[in-house]
């Protein structure tokens, strides 16, 4: 791979600075008035990876996954650090590289945001899973065939996407006030827009946690009750945040790989009410009216290979026991009919006609009041 750049446009004009001063003192001065520069730059500065981004700028470029037992990568990364003090707000997207809306989304952000209008700090990860989106895979990495979304919180010496984790997990995750894992469905996914919200029983806790999903602005909210974990590993983007006391959600805007402005529209439109709710800038934040909260979701899961074919669509109401699709094998003949579990909001629906066992076919809320 390519050696990393980093765009650091204060950088240029430093350097010509430092040329005219060249021409004109002595090295002994010069030395002298490049220590106190140093001096003012570093005190407000904010660092991420081999990144430093002094107070009130803006700066892209990548943070390095060395190779290991396998290739390594790079992410791209946008830190704007506000000239005002404030949270510091870790926006991530393409865990999954075939999720497009949220990476779209997040390009157009970082020219949008105002670095000297910012209260606080954003860091923008644009494509967490860089082997993933390069390879257009769903769900797994091409490079191990792993789920960068079930390795957190990594570990440095593990394949490529545990790599992948541990790096984002130290660099990003940790230095974050508040977290938002932004996904898009899936490339095999037709998904209505929703938003996880965890709910971990700590009453201040969640409703910061509940304040950022309200604020994205979505009308479908997912109360996720419980970690999603047993072992002692966080797994999830998400849950590695709450681990270490930092609100975070999910959001899903898209579907079956769209990449389409209505999709790019609704995560940008989420991500600068947060901004707002977070008093990150200077604007009244938007209101959410009409949610519809939903709980006790269940993933549906093929209990063989081979082709689904989906009867039900994202978003419908079914009963319980109503047929959400068919398992038939590689010649057509049918295995079994896959029935919902209970009553309740499809959230999404396999799209595309492979299933491997053990993967998702569809999942299901429950819709309850509050």
């Amino acid at each position: 791979m390519s050696r990393p750049w980093v765009p650091l446009e204060i950088r240029v004009t430093h350097v010509m600075k430092v040329e005219q001063i060249m021409k004109a003192l002595s090295k002994v001065f010069l030395f002298s008035v490049l220590s106190v520069v140093n001096l003012y730059v570093s005190a407000d500065d904010f660092s991420i990876g081999e990144i430093t981004v002094p107070r009130g700028e803006r700066v892209s470029g990548f943070i390095i996954v060395p190779e290991g037992m396998d290739e390594g990568s790079t992410i791209p990364v946008t830190v704007v650090h506000g000239a005002n003090d404030g949270p510091v707000l870790a926006l991530i997207a393409g865990i999954h590289g075939y999720e497009y809306p949220p990476i779209t989304a997040l390009q157009a952000m970082r020219t949008q945001v105002d670095p000297a209008a910012l209260s606080g700090t954003i860091i923008l990860v644009h494509i967490a899973n860089m082997p993933a989106f390069l390879g257009r895979t769903i769900y797994y990495s091409p490079g191990d065939g792993k789920n960068l979304n079930r390795m957190f919180p990594g570990d440095p010496d593990g394949s490529i996407s545990q790599r992948i984790a541990h790096i984002l997990t130290t660099e990003v995750i940790d230095q974050a006030n508040y977290l938002i894992d932004l996904h898009g469905g899936d490339g095999n996914e037709a998904l209505r827009p929703y938003v996880y919200m965890p709910v971990t029983g700590n009453a201040v806790f969640d409703s910061k946690i509940e304040g950022l999903a309200v604020a994205f602005g979505l009308d479908h909210i997912v109360m996720d009750k419980g970690p999603q974990h047993a072992s002692g590993l966080s797994l999830f983007t998400d849950q590695t945040a709450l681990e270490r006391g930092i609100p975070a959600i999910t959001t899903e805007t898209g579907k079956s790989g769209s990449n389409a402005p209505y999709w790019v529209g609704m995560a940008e439109r989420g991500i600068w009410n947060v901004l707002r709710h977070l008093d990150m800038i200077d604007e009244d934040e938007v209101v959410n009216t009409g949610i519809t909260w939903l709980s006790d979701y269940k993933v549906i899961k093929s209990p063989r290979s081979g082709i689904f074919r989906a009867v039900t669509k994202d978003g419908y109401s079914v009963a319980e026991d109503a047929v959400l699709g068919v398992l038939v094998d590689f010649f057509g003949d049918e295995l079994l009919t896959i029935r919902a579990p209970f009553a309740g909001v499809v959230n999404y629906v396999i799209s595309t006609p492979p299933v491997n066992e053990g993967e998702p076919v569809a999942m299901i809320s429950k819709v309850v009041e509050r």
